[in-house]
């Protein structure tokens, strides 16, 4: 995981090589793009999704050699968060540990600031 001090999110190694995991089987150029969304049960949700396409004003992390993209917008409401993986007995999933949150679901998908 490459990032600099300045950066305002980022990405544990836990997550890194997960998602490495998970684009090597995807077509090459593909990228995790990690989105804050309106929504849920607490306001706010987080998106995951596999794209081929960047916006020019996308903060990019590096993960394990592939990238990691946050919209302009987004990196606002995740500043200082650490995109971490959980792999757990009741379930392996990505967690945004976002210290902007004031609350957050049981399922930790949607946060409220």
């Amino acid at each position: 995981m490459t990032v600099t001090e300045a950066t305002p999110v980022t990405v544990s190694d836990r997550a890194a090589k997960r998602i490495a995991a998970i684009l090597s089987k995807e077509p090459a150029g593909a990228m995790l793009r990690v989105a804050v969304e309106g929504g849920g049960c607490s306001g706010f949700q987080y998106k995951f999704d596999i794209v081929t396409d960047r916006e020019d004003d996308d903060l990019i992390l590096d993960a394990d050699g592939y990238s990691v993209l946050v919209d302009s917008v987004s990196v606002d409401y995740m500043a200082g968060s650490v995109i971490d993986f959980s792999d757990e007995l009741i379930g392996a999933a990505f967690k945004i540990e976002n210290p902007n949150a004031t609350a957050a679901c049981g399922c930790g998908t949607s946060f409220s600031l």
